[in-house]
């Protein structure tokens, strides 16, 4: 059986013996039929919001409006997004002041280059682009006590906006259970303390903070509050499938229009595991397997499938090394997977580190499983995070066989780790 999976932005071709193969789980958007064009789907969820009046309605003696907008790190198709609701915005009030907030919730911030590719080289020339830091505390402002318990505190510009608005797109999410909705303010635009908070150690064990479920995830319910108290009025959120391109869309109430594409993704992302020694994954590709930090959701996909004591296979270019220095740092200075674990179960809500959440994570993937990286990282890199290097698929595959100590190992291959959800 032929394969060609996502990685980086030209993709990995490789066979497989059809009698190796225990099963291949994909998604069911890559067979989804639109009924419309991509940007015609964008003005349908326009015109007809769910939960809420016409963007352009709201936006009526609306001085101060305020789009957060997703990263570099997100593929989220904004040529198709933000042109419309600007111009809906526009429409109900032609003097707005209209700011474009990045949501760079934890990571870096984004460069023009990577503006100019997600945007387009208009959009950033003409509009007034403001970049998130969620360690500047003197652009926070606090807004309360989350139901965790943890401090408030959010992005000044959003705060101070009369009308919030939010641009995104649903996928399932390894512990936020879908990305989307309330998810741009939390941790999109919130300070680090407040992230910190959300992210805890605790909340990261939860039986409920897993890919695919919102219902009793205490991960939600923080992001939610946080969205409901700094007043995100509208969201517009779109469903992709592998191409990145759009299928559906969403727009209306922060909470209603995303249970409404929660449903929709969770509908077409469901995927029956094959429990099998050996699992292919990828990230995605670009830009979602930029890093080795972003890779790791694409393990725990394959986490749910594999057999005890197996081996993953990750595809995932990671041209911008690992991601995170607090979180390289704790695999480096390690001396083993089990101290990462006790470290970090020893910490309570209040004494979460920065990447601890990608650490617990990741430490309770390589607890379980080997795991080697097709990566262009280096091998040292990849190496000090307790993982192995592969250079392409035919020698990750010999280098599982020999981990495995076994010929006959089954596989299953998992195309795009970020658009399934395994169910058991």
């Amino acid at each position: 059986m032929d394969f060609k999976i996502p990685y980086g932005r030209e993709g990995i071709n490789f066979s497989l013996p059809d009698e190796k193969i225990a099963g291949v789980l994909t998604s069911k958007a890559s067979e989804y039929q639109p009924e419309l064009e991509q940007q015609a789907l964008v003005n349908r969820a326009l015109a007809s919001p769910a939960g809420s009046k016409k963007l352009s309605q709201l936006a009526k003696n609306k001085d101060e409006v305020v789009v957060i907008c997703s990263d570099h790190t997100r593929p989220v198709p904004s040529k198709f997004i933000i042109p419309p609701l600007l111009t809906e915005i526009r429409k109900g009030n032609p003097e707005a002041s209209i700011k474009l907030l990045i949501a760079t919730g934890f990571h870096r911030a984004s460069s023009r280059e990577e503006l100019e590719e997600k945007f387009g080289q208009e959009i950033v020339e003409n509009e007034e682009i403001v970049m998130h830091k969620s360690s500047e505390e003197s652009n926070m402002v606090d807004c309360g006590t989350l139901p965790s318990g943890g401090r408030l505190r959010l992005n000044r510009t959003a705060v101070e906006a009369d009308l919030l608005i939010a641009e995104g797109f649903i996928e399932p999410h390894f512990f936020a259970g879908f990305s989307g909705g309330r998810k741009s303010v939390l941790p999109g635009v919130a300070s680090k303390e407040t992230v910190l908070a959300n992210h805890c150690g605790e909340f990261i064990a939860h039986e409920k903070a897993r890919t695919g479920i919102i219902e009793g995830n205490p991960m939600h319910k923080d992001m939610l509050y946080a969205a409901d108290k700094v007043g995100l009025a509208f969201i517009l959120n779109v469903a992709i499938n592998e191409e990145k391109e759009i299928i559906n869309a969403f727009a209306g109430d922060f909470k209603e229009a995303h249970e409404k594409g929660c449903r929709f993704v969770a509908e077409l992302a469901g995927a029956r595991a094959w429990p099998a020694d050996i699992v292919i994954t990828t990230n995605g590709g670009h830009p979602l397997d930029q890093n080795i930090y972003q890779a790791v959701k694409g393990m725990t996909a394959a986490e749910a499938t594999c057999k005890p004591g197996g081996v993953i296979i990750i595809a995932a270019e990671c041209s911008d090394g690992h991601g995170g220095e607090s979180f390289y740092k704790t695999f480096r200075e390690a001396s083993s997977i089990q101290q990462i674990r006790e470290d970090i179960r020893g910490r309570d809500r209040k004494e979460t580190v920065p990447d601890q959440w990608e650490s617990q994570i990741l430490a309770r993937i390589l607890d379980k499983f080997e795991v080697i990286m097709i990566t262009e990282s280096p091998q040292a890199m990849v190496e000090n995070m307790h993982m192995t290097k592969a250079r392409s698929m035919e020698e990750a595959l010999d280098l599982a066989d020999k981990k495995l100590d076994k010929r006959d190992s089954s596989i299953t291959v998992i195309p795009d780790g970020v658009g399934v959800i395994v169910q058991r």
